[in-house]
């Protein structure tokens, strides 16, 4: 019997509704059970794909090619698994789907109705995604927070399944606890709010989830089960952390799996969270540094740092360097600054730098100016996507002494493009269909032997995600090649440049990636690129 856990949130955004969805998920697993992980985004948009990341964070990209939230690389790192379009829906796809279905007399003439018929088509799409993947637990994370206005159907959907299977559907609630006063109370009024807000639409939470900067004390616990309405076992404590890997290690201090298999009736198995518990006593307690700058342009979001923007990045350089035992100290640095020769100074100071992905013209001149300082500097240098693209350029105009050598997404009339787009995709980009006209998802690339890339997979075939339009111009390959830059993967048929290296007489570690391999790393196997670069920078360091 197919056993489902909803988690939504309470009081505000950003509360750790993702990371708490993968951490049960974890959990699970570590007991024998069979999970999947399914997030629904309350937004119009089709999929994640064109929303800005000051806006929603990084976007997602799956092996199917799918475009999505920042949430299903949390469910992927942690539940080990890949996932896959089934696990991922916003309200215009679940609308689409029944609009389709309408037009085509799915429904057979009858009045189709927000109530019941959008709400029953999630229930659809989430039994879709169980079955798909063969779990015995289904986990769906609902975006935003209970009240709003774009959450009302999922919630509706949640009441319509739990008066189906009663003992199938747990609903959990997390919600914030915020910090008041120069003595520093805890106040539980919001979460108890947030929880009236769920009985209203007629749900009552199973559990809760109190995210805090401290753990919760028995009088706090005692507050929110009364005002609540539920046990003082079913509240549980969600402290501020080092690392989110310690999350499901501090989730079973209170027993969240016990809590979850009693409510669920599911038959506890051997927990087996060892290998978990080494990583977490690991991020505990690492101390060197391994100092790594990260050079973009999605920081910013006004006066504050919206690291989410670079989340895979972020947690991938985590994964890598607590894979050597060390302690991520992680910078960011803003593209804009180092259009001058000032700041690249400052680039010394890092064991390592990484370029990230992006779109558009803002930022690149500072990227390439940083470009040219680590590879002159032979400072350790990973690029990503449009960071491989820049570097190709910066070589292009500092090597093969082509001034002007671009890309055709800023300049399109640039007399020398090194970096142009793919020629089927020109149509779609002139309907303004932008939505499709990227290369998105896994595709295969072969490796080039006695090269860094090479080395670090210890594989010939490859297979990586990718999410862009532009691509190395083949007109310039062999030019390049001829100056020194090593194309150590490319596409089975030649075509397509997917990595780009300097040979290692010449420098420690010079490799830019036109896919995205921070999406495939995971905390318990870090991705090779990433773990190679950073035995680069700790090299440095020495």
């Amino acid at each position: 019997m197919l056993k489902y856990i909803f988690i939504v949130g309470g009081v505000m955004s950003g509360v750790g509704k993702g990371v708490a969805a993968a951490s049960i998920g974890k959990i699970l697993q570590s007991r024998g059970f069979s999970v999947t992980a399914i997030k629904i985004d309350p937004y119009v948009n089709l999929d994640a794909g064109t929303m800005n990341p000051t806006e929603h964070g990084e976007v997602f990209v799956l092996n199917d090619g799918m475009e999505c939230d920042q949430d299903m690389g949390n469910y992927e790192r942690f539940l080990d698994c890949d996932l896959s379009s089934a696990n991922y829906m916003t309200t215009g796809s679940v609308y689409q789907a029944v609009i389709n279905r309408e037009r085509n007399l799915g429904y057979g003439g009858k009045c189709v109705e927000v109530v019941p018929h959008i709400c029953l088509e999630v229930l659809n799409k989430i039994d879709k995604a169980a079955a798909k993947s063969k779990a015995n637990v289904v986990i769906v994370e609902i975006g935003g927070t209970v009240g709003e206005y774009q959450n009302i159907l999922f919630l509706e959907a949640i009441r319509i399944l739990k008066i189906k299977k009663p003992n199938d559907v747990l609903l959990s609630l997390v919600s914030h606890l915020p910090l008041q006063g120069s003595e520093g109370e805890l106040k539980t009024k919001p979460t108890q709010y947030a929880a009236r807000t769920l009985n209203a639409a007629g749900l009552q939470p199973d559990i809760i989830i109190a995210r805090a900067p401290m753990p919760l004390d028995k009088k706090r616990k005692d507050k929110i089960a009364f005002n609540c309405s539920m046990a003082e076992e079913d509240v549980i404590s969600a402290p501020d952390v080092n690392s989110i890997y310690e999350v499901p290690v501090n989730f079973e201090k209170d027993n969240l799996g016990g809590v979850i298999l009693k409510k669920l009736k599911l038959k506890p198995k051997k927990q087996d969270l060892k290998d978990w518990e080494k990583l977490a006593e690991i991020t505990r307690r690492a101390k060197n540094p391994v100092k790594i700058g990260i050079v973009g342009k999605y920081f910013g979001t006004g006066d504050f740092i919206l690291a989410d923007s670079y989340i895979s990045v972020i947690e991938a350089l985590k994964h890598s360097i607590y894979f050597f035992k060390k302690k991520p100290e992680l910078h960011w640095l803003n593209a804009d600054e180092f259009s001058g020769q000032d700041n690249l100074k400052k680039l010394s100071e890092y064991d390592g730098v990484v370029i990230p992905g992006g779109f558009g013209s803002r930022g690149v001149e500072g990227k390439i100016a940083a470009i040219r300082y680590l590879r002159e500097k032979k400072i350790p240098f990973l690029g990503l996507c449009y960071g491989m693209q820049l570097a190709v350029i910066e070589y292009g105009r500092s090597v093969l002494r082509l001034k002007d050598a671009n890309t055709t997404e800023i300049n399109p009339e640039v007399q020398h493009p090194v970096i142009d787009i793919l020629p089927e995709q020109k149509k779609l980009l002139e309907e303004k269909n932008y939505g499709g006209s990227m290369r998105l998802g896994a595709y295969p690339a072969v490796l080039k032997k006695g090269t860094i890339a090479y080395g670090a997979y210890k594989e010939h075939l490859i297979s990586e995600r990718h999410r862009h339009r532009y691509e190395v111009n083949p007109l310039y390959v062999k030019k390049l090649e001829e100056k020194g830059i090593v194309f150590s993967g490319f596409s089975p048929d030649r075509r397509l440049m997917e990595i780009a290296e300097l040979p290692k007489k010449e420098h420690p570690f010079f490799v830019g990636t036109q896919f995205h391999p921070e999406f495939k790393s995971r905390p318990l196997s870090p991705h090779p690129l990433f773990r190679e670069f950073v035995r680069a920078a700790i090299n440095k360091k020495r």
